[in-house]
């Protein structure tokens, strides 16, 4: 009976998680993998330390969004237009589109690669065609509560990376030592990578998802006054979600680190790159299950990007959206959906290369995120618009380091662009 019981709690504790797990999980798509291997590969473990730094900046400005979206009951961009003036409602969406359609393209390939290395006598293009055709099939058919189950059971694909680093020999005196005492190099390379990774855990993409779902899911479950259970809950979803993203971050960079830079493989350019890279060196075992999380991933990762341009598109004209609704009720939000996902797949047959795809993304995610930060937390500390629930002492530094740090990676990106 006990085990039963703990199993019954297990499980309803699995079911109250919801958009910040998916949020955070999301962030571990494809292209972040691509980046994660690279820094392993690059500079071995010389970049662990960054999971420790990022987890606490991404929870606060995460918090902040799920925490506007349980108060306001709307998306950020509905916030944006209502309290703040047009430019920035629509600088917002002219930079975010393409980044978005760029990432989601970027992720197709990848996902096509992969999935062209456990079966290659289906071509990659093949496998793009199937992939977003799924897609869309899951995303136009299934219920929001569906749609939120499901991803929430890809989540646990993510656990494959985590399972990864313990297959291979590790020092874990060293593996220690590089995770609490910061390694830092003056040098275009290592400044270069620890600017991608910055760009690739904060994303403004998923501010938006983050706001719009929480004020989804509230109406779901039909609460209107935010307590303080509501909000520590919503705290326990997103510390999770981002505990869990910076994890696998983590132990990528560990098993790349340890595994291709110990085996003098120091470049990674595609995420296929890096999972054939790992079948001699680690066995086909490893290989395989780092495969199918990038599928897993990428499975999460797509409907989370191409959802939060079509609420933002939806909020901002006022259509009818939710994955709740039937394609009928919402069609220009779920055509929007549509053409995100088919420009994204058509990226490959346009011969636009992951890498560049990748490459455009970051340098559009970096100039945008410290205005949105800045905007996020302007709207936090907002009053009107928060009442009592505006943003605490610590909430405030945690932004402030993220603002900082991020206009720090923007100007840096520039720097080493020209």
């Amino acid at each position: 009976m006990s085990k039963e019981r703990n199993d019954s709690k297990i499980l309803r504790f699995f079911k109250k998680l919801g958009p910040g797990l998916i949020t955070g999980a999301s962030d571990d798509d494809p292209s972040g993998i691509e980046t994660y291997s690279q820094a392993g590969a690059q500079f071995g473990l010389s970049t662990l330390w960054t999971a420790l730094l990022t987890f606490p900046l991404m929870a606060a400005i995460q918090g902040m969004c799920a925490r506007i979206g349980l108060v306001t009951c709307e998306g950020l961009t509905v916030t944006l237009k209502k309290h703040y003036s047009k430019p920035i409602l629509y600088s917002m969406l002219l930079f975010s589109f393409p980044a978005i359609t760029l990432n989601i393209g970027a992720d197709i390939q990848g996902m096509g690669a992969v999935a062209n290395m456990i079966c290659p006598n289906i071509p990659i293009s093949v496998f793009c065609i199937i992939i977003t055709a799924l897609l869309l099939f899951i995303i136009i058919n299934y219920s929001y509560q569906k749609i939120s189950m499901i991803l929430k059971w890809l989540c646990l694909s993510l656990l494959l990376y985590i399972i990864v680093p313990f297959m291979v020999g590790q020092d874990w005196l060293l593996v220690a030592k590089k995770t609490f005492i910061p390694t830092i190099k003056f040098d275009k390379e290592f400044l270069s990578i620890i600017v991608a990774i910055l760009g690739t855990t904060i994303s403004p993409y998923l501010f938006f998802w983050q706001t719009t779902m929480e004020a989804e899911d509230q109406a779901h479950k039909g609460a209107i006054v935010v307590d303080k259970q509501i909000l520590s809950e919503m705290k326990t979803d997103v510390n999770l979600g981002m505990l869990l993203s910076n994890m696998v971050m983590f132990f990528m960079i560990l098993t790349t680190g340890t595994v291709l830079f110990n085996g003098g493989i120091h470049k990674i350019d595609t995420v296929d790159q890096a999972a054939k890279a790992l079948e001699p060196l680690a066995g086909k075992l490893t290989y395989f299950i780092f495969a199918t999380g990038v599928l897993g991933t990428g499975m999460l990762a797509i409907p989370v990007l191409a959802g939060s341009q079509s609420y933002m598109l939806a909020e901002t004209f006022g259509w009818k959206a939710g994955l709740d609704k039937k394609f009928s009720q919402a069609k220009p939000f779920y055509g929007s959906i549509i053409v995100s996902l088919l420009v994204g797949l058509s990226l490959d047959f346009f011969g636009v290369s992951p890498i560049k795809a990748l490459l455009y993304t970051a340098i559009v995610y970096g100039l945008t995120a410290p205005v949105m930060i800045a905007v996020i937390m302007h709207i936090a500390n907002n009053k009107k618009i928060m009442g009592k629930h505006t943003n605490t002492r610590l909430s405030n530094i945690l932004g402030t380091m993220t603002f900082i740090l991020m206009t720090a990676a923007a100007v840096g990106l520039i720097y080493f662009m020209f």
